[in-house]
């Protein structure tokens, strides 16, 4: 593969992905509550609380990160993959769909 190929590749990679500011306020408020919640569970841990409780907290602060990826899939869909799809792009497209199968299988 040559030089013009390679640039020609990572252009067709590359992304302008910008999330507007009330979307970045947001998503660090989301955060924090997720490092409170966070805490929380090491403080249960630590003072021996009860199994279940702790893991009832533990599926609450999965489901607010999964929250958080979803708000960021959403809007990188609309930003980056659709735009890159309607100008014939298929490589970000299967960028994309590589970047969900790890977040599914959580290695993202």
């Amino acid at each position: 593969m040559g030089i013009t190929e390679l640039k020609e590749e990572a252009e067709m990679e590359k992304c302008d992905f910008y999330l507007s500011q009330e979307t970045i306020d947001k998503l660090l408020m989301r955060l924090s509550r997720i490092e409170g919640q966070v805490r929380g569970i090491q403080k249960m841990i630590k003072e021996g609380r009860n199994c279940d409780d702790i893991l009832v907290q533990i599926s609450a602060v999965k489901s607010a990160l999964n929250s958080v990826a979803i708000k960021l899939l959403e809007d990188h869909i609309e930003s980056c993959v659709k735009p890159a799809v309607e100008s014939g792009d298929i490589k970000s497209l299967e960028s994309f769909l590589e970047t969900v199968k790890k977040l599914i299988k959580g290695g993202c």
